[in-house]
């Protein structure tokens, strides 16, 4: 299907029936505002800048990761720039909703803090379907920033604009990331699904002896299996465990490298292939670092 690449603010107002945005560089809507043509069922787009996108009564039941949830809460979407943004309507029961649409050109960062900080935020790469949800009182706070950046973004433009809007663009993501880690934690029994299906996931892959690729196994790879984004999956396990998808593999490698080592008489090139290392000089140095000890050594041990 067509990708759609929206270059600029002003060409998404354009694109979306809204008035020309009063900077060229940064944009705040009122999202009822925001025109869906009647045929427009699918639609996919990249954008050349941030959105994030706060929507009230969308009209439609939403699947967070493999779960339905029925939600009236406020719900908070981000997207960054070169970002595929799949928009899906029913036209028979979908409608705009209401809300706040906020879009952020890189430029516009130039020169402050946020301008490297904000790929810190790691929600930006989540996948739609892993919005924010938030609670009354968290809707409130949200929608209170952003009509401090309305107010700003409404008055005469002057030297201190640009630090206003950005100081208040900044508060916005730190309490979405304060949000984020509530909701991991408040999901606990879609977490620990996800946490355990990880843990067969990884236990299955490594004892497969017929699978077709002898590759290292990805972070995508892993994300892809539990139907969520990699960045979303990381900051997840993060949170429970205290470690990233990366850290999980390589502990389940140096698990499984210690049991074929320990227990059966494989060569150390035979057991490098089998977790999907291409050299033996990798693996090897691989468990090293990880064991301060070299796969023979610890081999020796059981000898």
């Amino acid at each position: 299907m067509e990708v759609i690449r929206i270059k600029s603010i002003t060409e998404y107002h354009r694109f979306r029936g809204l008035p020309k945005p009063e900077h060229p560089l940064v944009s705040l809507v009122d999202y009822s505002q925001v025109k869906f043509p009647d045929d427009e069922n699918t639609t996919n787009m990249v954008m050349d800048f941030y959105s994030i996108a706060l929507k009230r009564d969308i009209g439609a039941k939403l699947y967070y990761g493999q779960q339905l949830y029925d939600f009236d809460e406020g719900i908070m979407s981000f997207i960054a720039p070169g970002q595929v943004l799949r928009l899906e309507q029913d036209p028979d029961s979908l409608h705009n909703g209401t809300g706040y649409l906020l879009q952020i050109h890189p430029d516009f960062l130039w020169n402050s803090s946020l301008a490297k900080n904000i790929k810190s935020y790691t929600f930006f790469d989540y996948s739609i379907n892993e919005a924010l949800f938030l609670s009354e009182k968290e809707e409130n706070t949200i929608v209170s920033i952003f009509e401090n950046i309305r107010d700003e973004y409404h008055t005469n433009i002057d030297r201190f604009t640009q630090d206003l809007i950005i100081a208040q663009i900044e508060l916005l993501l730190k309490y979405c990331d304060r949000y984020y880690s509530r909701q991991f934690l408040t999901r606990k029994i879609s977490s620990h699904q996800i946490l355990s299906k990880v843990e067969d996931f990884l236990n299955n892959y490594f004892d497969d002896k017929n699978r077709d690729e002898r590759n290292l196994l990805s972070v995508q790879t892993v994300a892809d299996n539990m139907n969520v984004s990699s960045d979303y999956l990381s900051s997840l396990l993060k949170l429970h465990t205290g470690q990233n998808t990366q850290q999980h593999i390589h502990n389940k490698l140096i698990e499984k490298a210690k049991e074929k080592l320990a227990a059966t008489n494989l060569s150390i090139g035979e057991i490098a292939y089998e977790l999907g290392f291409e050299h033996l000089q990798s693996f090897s140095k691989f468990f090293k670092n990880k064991t301060n000890a070299t796969p023979l050594k610890f081999r020796a041990k059981f000898n």
